[in-house]
């Protein structure tokens, strides 16, 4: 039982270092982790091509990465509690470091993929970490500009991935997109071992920490399973596949037994579900599934949509999807600081409203858009995700005990990852499915018997016969070429719904804001103290 009274319990939290060099310590790690969900992406012909594997094989060196890291993420609290969150924090910088050298020494697709599963596993445990220890550096008032530096950070590594990896890849050569880790994780390792320290709460919680392991047996299997569903579904025709049928099944079933499990039967549960009940924090969780979706689908689409139906080349739609990222990085540590000032309605009601607008105005893309078309509204999302992400994670977090903070961390990183697979895949199969249904209606109209087709069709052919095409061969060009619009607007329409589809997802959250608000200290510092009592 603690007996300590509540101002020396407060004292003995108290960084012995200043709070924003712990925090440039920790935050290093956490900006290799993201960096490295994004920028093998626009490497992966050229490994193909060095290793001389199938597209399907080769986008195993993505999903092997984000599959490990999924499965790590809600573990990290008990990790924490086995070994110590400094000493695990280090560890995994070491071993994420390492594994960056071997991923790009590996000369093998199946080297190669191991060494991805270590990298990734590794970065699972990096995020939530960071966050964690964020949040107990800074007091409660200075914490919006802690979650507002971290965003940043976490969002510009996806963001600025595939440019950088497309630079290094045309001017170096592909394993420098690992090896670039090198020097920033030997930084941020003596960086950590300098300025990070565990708190009294950590110390006094490792000999607590028990071995679950049916519980982790279950995670791994349901978390793996939903995982290479995600990924592989669309290449194996989702449910025409007995693969994909069983690992549906297999995926149910143990996450079905782990939530039993660890609620009902785990004498020292893996991961911590009750925190759960807290509302704040599971309206923020589910908020932040929501936006994962909606940042994913819009990291998978626009790319696609720029370098299908536009024409652009994988370098000038990596530019034309800066300015999110730009304005993010301007206005995250901007809207950190107003956090105390506006509060998470506000803030995080407003972002939605903005980002909805800007995905709803994606749905008006035409494929006339000019560059300046592409822009605003993605300037517009960043202003959004800027306002959402900073009050979110810190409305979210907010109520949580310190003890169980490692715990929340890892279940919110966990839940928001596994909203952007969840979000992609289904985007994809939408997209895909889309495509073939505006053809076939596109299709249905591109009859000689209707007049505005017939007499495209005979200006086309006439034109191609005045430059001295024989009428067989005119013909034939023809119907490929009109084949070939309809094919083009039956992609353009289905981009426009995709979008407008996620536009109204993120509108559907708004109602959920109200159960957001600031919390009061008191009665954070009773919770705390009954967990530290039990």
């Amino acid at each position: 039982m603690n007996s300590a009274p509540a101002g020396e319990s407060h004292l003995a939290e108290t960084p012995v270092f200043n709070p924003w060099l712990v925090t440039v310590a920790v935050t290093l790690g956490a900006l290799m982790g993201a960096l490295d969900t994004s920028i093998v992406n626009v490497a992966l012909p050229v490994i193909r091509a060095n290793l001389g594997v199938t597209v399907t094989e080769g986008a195993w060196v993505t999903t092997g990465y984000i599959m490990a890291l999924a499965i790590v993420m809600p573990l990290t609290a008990w990790l924490a509690a086995m070994f110590g969150r400094k000493r695990l924090y280090m560890a995994c910088l070491t071993i994420f470091t390492v594994a960056s050298f071997l991923c790009g020494a590996a000369r093998s697709l199946p080297a190669l993929l191991i060494w991805r599963l270590v990298q990734g596993g590794a970065a699972g445990v990096l995020q939530p970490t960071v966050q964690a220890i964020l949040r107990e550096s800074f007091p409660q008032e200075k914490q919006g500009m802690a979650m507002g530096f971290f965003g940043f950070v976490v969002m510009a590594g996806p963001a600025i991935g595939p440019t950088l990896g497309g630079w290094l890849t045309d001017n170096y050569n592909w394993y420098w997109i690992f090896w670039v880790n090198l020097p920033v994780g030997v930084l941020a390792l003596w960086m950590a071992q300098q300025f990070v320290h565990d708190p009294p709460h950590a110390r006094a919680r490792r000999s607590e920490a028990g071995f679950d392991g049916l519980g982790i047996l279950a995670l791994i299997l349901g978390l793996g399973s939903l995982q290479i569903v995600l990924e592989e579904g669309q290449t194996y025709d989702w449910y025409s596949s007995n693969l994909i049928l069983g690992l549906t099944v297999l995926m149910g079933a143990a996450l079905l037994f782990f939530v039993w499990w660890e609620l009902a039967r785990a004498p020292k549960p893996a991961v911590d579900l009750r925190i759960l009940k807290n509302v704040p924090f599971a309206t923020g969780t589910f908020i932040g599934a929501i936006l994962g979706i909606s940042l994913f689908a819009g990291m998978f689409l626009l790319p696609l949509f720029m370098q299908e139906l536009l024409g652009y080349t994988a370098m000038k739609s990596g530019i034309a999807m800066l300015p999110r990222a730009l304005v993010m990085s301007l206005f995250l540590p901007i809207f950190g600081m107003m956090y105390n000032r506006l509060g998470p309605r506000l803030m995080v009601g407003t972002g939605l409203v903005v980002v909805g607008y800007a995905t709803f105005a994606m749905s008006r893309f035409t494929l006339d858009s000019s560059m300046t078309d592409l822009l605003w509204p993605q300037a517009m999302q960043g202003l959004g995700f800027s306002l959402i992400f900073v009050a979110l994670s810190t409305a979210a977090l907010a109520t949580i005990p310190r003890p169980k903070m490692t715990s929340a961390t890892g279940l919110y990183n966990l839940i928001r990852t596994i909203g952007g697979s969840v979000g992609t895949s289904i985007f994809a199969t939408m997209l895909e499915g889309g495509i073939q249904a505006s053809h076939a209606r596109l299709a249905e109209h591109s009859s000689p018997y209707r007049l505005p087709f017939s007499m495209a069709f005979q200006q086309v052919q006439g034109a191609l016969q005045l430059r001295g095409m024989d009428p067989f061969h005119a013909k034939t060009a023809t119907q490929q070429i009109l084949d070939g619009l309809v094919n083009q607007q039956g992609a353009m329409i289905a981009f426009e719904h995709t979008f407008a589809v996620s536009a109204i997802l993120l509108f559907t959250c708004l109602p959920l804001v109200l159960f957001l608000k600031r919390p009061h200290m008191g009665a954070v510092r009773a919770a705390e103290q009954h967990v530290s009592v039990e």
